[in-house]
C-alpha cells in the first residue's frame, strides 16, 4: 500500500507513560476502515446484501466513502499516513471496490473476511497486515457506518490520539452520554492531566436500561464511539494476553492468505475456526488497570452511528416544521417526520413523529421513537423464508446491476445495466430462454459460435441451453431489457464457463 506523506515536522510530546517506549521511531499512521457489517437496523433501505455502509444517508457520499475520506485526511507534517486499509466481507467485495473507484481511491488495501467474525478478528487481521511491512504503525480504527459532520474537529482529536497511542496506550474516542442508550458501551473517565487526555477507570459494554439511566444521571460517562487508536503491536500483545486462542487462530488464517488483485484473503478454513467476538468484549473490558493504559479523548464533532431511522432524522436537514425528506415526498400538516422515498411519490398527511421509508419492493412506516424495532420485522422476514431482508429488487453485480421489474408464473422482465468495458460470465441456462432488447449503448452478444454487435432498438434471442455472454465494449453504460421465459427462473440456474470476476 502507498504512503501519503506531508511536509516533515516534529510530533507533539506524548502524555501517557509507555509500557514499551517507541519514541525512537517515527510514528506512521494506518487508517483501518471496518466495513464487514451486515445491515438490518435501517431496513428496508439497508439489506443483508446492501448494508448501511454502502448507503448515502448524510450527504452525497456513502458512509464508507466518508470514512475513507476521513482516513485520507489525517496527513500532517512528520506523520506519514498509509493508504487506507479496508476490512470487508467477501460477499460485498465488488460493491466495496466500486465505491472506492467512484471516489478515485485505487491504492487501498482490502482484506476480505470469508465469514463475519465480529470486530476483534477483523482488527487482528488488520494489525497482522500492518506489521507485515516490518513497521509498527498507529492504527486509526473506524467503523464504516458512522457519520461525522465536523471534519476539522475530528481530525484534531485523532491527531491528538495518535500522539498518545504512539507511546503504547490504547485510545478510545468518547461521546458525551446525554440520554440512556443500551446499544453503546459506556466509559467512565477522569482527567489525567491538563492536556485533556482522560484516564478510563471503568468500561461496560451495552448495559441494561436501568444502568444506562443511572450512568446518564450520574454524569461523567461517555459512549464508546467505536473509534480506537493504538499501535498494531499494542493490539496484538493485548489480545495475546486476553484471548490468546483468537490470536493464534487469526495468525494461522493470515499465514494461509492469498492475494487476488486488490484483495487479500485469509485462509477460509483457518478463519472459520476463529471464535467471533467484538473488540470491546475480547480486550477493552479487560484493559482497565492493566499494563496497556486505556485513555479517552472527547469527540465533539457531530458524531452519529445512524443506528436507527430516528438517528437519521436527527442528522438530516429539516424544514421549519422539523420534517426531513429525501426523494419525491409531499407533506401536508405534518411535523417532525422523516420520509425517504427511492422510486415513487410518498405523501404524508396530518402525521407527527413518524418515519416512512419507501423502496420498490417494501415500505416501512413507524413512529420515530420505535424505529429501532424494525429489526423484529427483519427477523420475521427471515423466519418466513422471504427475500426482502436479504436483497433489494435492484441487485448489484460486479459488472453493473439488474432490476426485476415484473414477473409471472413462467416469465420475468429485467432491466440490466452493464458498465463500460464490463462483461457477464460466459454461461448457459437449463430452464429458460432470454430475449434482449438494447435501450442505450452498444451490446456485444456471444451466442454459441456467433459474436455480434447490437445498438439501440435492436434485439436478439438466446435459446434455452445455448452458451452465451453479454458485454459492453463501449464507453457509456449499456442498458437492456431482458425477457426471460421458462419453467424455472431462479438466479441459481446459471452454469458459468468463464468469468473474469472469479465466480464459480
Amino acid at each position: 500500500m502507498q504512503v501519503l506523506q506531508a511536509e516533515r515536522g516534529g510530533p507533539e510530546s506524548p502524555t501517557l507513560p509507555a509500557p514499551e517506549p517507541r519514541r525512537e521511531q517515527q510514528i506512521s499512521v494506518q487508517p483501518v476502515i471496518m466495513a464487514g457489517g451486515v445491515g438490518t437496523r435501517l431496513w428496508p433501505l439497508s439489506r443483508e446484501q446492501y448494508p448501511k455502509q454502502f448507503l448515502a444517508l448524510a450527504g452525497k457520499d456513502t458512509l464508507l466513502q466518508q470514512a475513507v475520506s476521513r482516513g485520507r485526511g489525517l496527513v500532517r507534517p512528520g506523520y506519514p499516513v498509509r493508504s487506507p486499509m479496508v476490512v470487508g466481507s467477501e460477499a460485498h467485495r465488488f460493491m466495496l471496490l466500486e465505491q472506492l473507484r467512484e471516489m478515485g481511491v485505487h491504492d487501498a488495501g482490502v482484506l476480505l473476511e470469508p465469514v463475519g467474525k465480529n470486530t476483534a478478528p477483523a482488527l487482528t487481521l488488520a494489525a497482522l497486515c500492518a506489521e507485515a511491512s516490518g513497521d509498527d504503525p498507529v492504527l486509526v480504527v473506524t467503523p464504516s457506518d458512522q457519520t461525522i459532520t465536523d471534519h476539522e474537529a475530528y481530525t484534531a482529536v485523532v491527531h491528538r490520539a495518535i500522539d498518545v497511542a504512539g507511546t503504547g496506550g490504547i485510545v478510545m474516542l468518547g461521546i458525551t452520554a446525554d440520554r440512556p442508550e443500551t446499544g453503546y458501551g459506556y466509559i467512565a473517565a477522569e482527567v489525567n492531566d491538563a492536556t485533556g487526555v482522560l484516564r478510563v477507570v471503568r468500561f461496560e459494554e451495552k448495559p441494561d436500561a436501568e444502568k444506562a439511566v443511572g450512568y446518564v444521571a450520574a454524569g461523567g460517562y461517555f459512549w464508546n464511539s467505536g473509534i480506537f487508536v493504538l499501535r498494531a503491536s499494542t493490539w496484538l500483545a493485548a489480545l495475546d494476553h486476553c484471548a490468546p486462542a483468537m490470536l493464534q487462530a487469526c495468525r494461522r488464517a493470515w499465514d494461509a492468505r492469498s492475494h487476488d488483485g486488490s484483495f487479500v484473503r485469509p485462509g477460509a478454513a483457518e478463519f472459520d475456526a476463529v471464535v467471533a467476538d467484538s473488540i470491546d468484549y475480547a480486550v477493552i473490558e479487560h484493559c482497565v488497570g492493566s499494563r496497556w493504559p486505556l485513555a479517552m479523548l472527547r469527540l465533539d464533532a457531530g458524531w452519529s452511528d445512524l443506528g436507527a431511522w430516528e438517528s437519521v432524522w436527527q442528522v438530516s436537514e429539516k424544514d421549519e416544521r422539523g420534517n426531513a425528506t429525501q426523494g419525491d415526498a409531499m407533506l401536508h400538516e405534518s411535523s417532525n417526520v422523516l420520509v425517504h422515498a427511492t422510486s415513487r411519490l410518498v405523501s404524508v398527511i396530518g402525521l407527527d413523529d413518524v418515519v416512512v421509508v419507501e423502496t420498490p419492493d417494501a415500505v416501512m412506516v413507524s413512529s420515530r421513537s420505535r424505529s429501532q424495532h424494525v429489526k423484529q420485522v427483519v427477523t420475521a422476514l427471515a423466519s418466513r423464508s422471504r427475500s426482502e431482508h436479504r436483497s433489494h429488487r435492484l441487485v448489484q453485480r460486479p459488472w453493473g446491476w439488474y432490476d426485476s421489474i415484473d414477473m409471472g408464473a413462467r416469465f420475468q422482465v429485467k432491466r440490466i445495466m452493464v458498465r463500460p468495458g464490463a462483461q457477464l460470465s460466459l454461461q448457459m441456462h437449463h430452464h429458460r430462454a432470454e430475449h434482449w432488447i438494447v435501450v442505450t449503448g452498444t451490446a456485444e452478444v456471444t451466442c454459441g459460435d456467433s459474436v455480434k454487435l447490437l445498438t439501440e432498438n435492436q434485439s436478439t434471442y438466446i435459446p434455452l441451453g445455448q452458451v452465451h455472454r453479454l458485454a459492453n465494449p463501449g464507453k457509456v453504460p449499456l442498458e437492456i431489457i431482458e425477457v426471460q421465459s421458462g419453467s424455472y427462473l431462479g438466479e441459481d440456474d446459471i452454469v458459468r464457463f468463464e468469468d473474469v470476476y472469479g465466480r464459480g
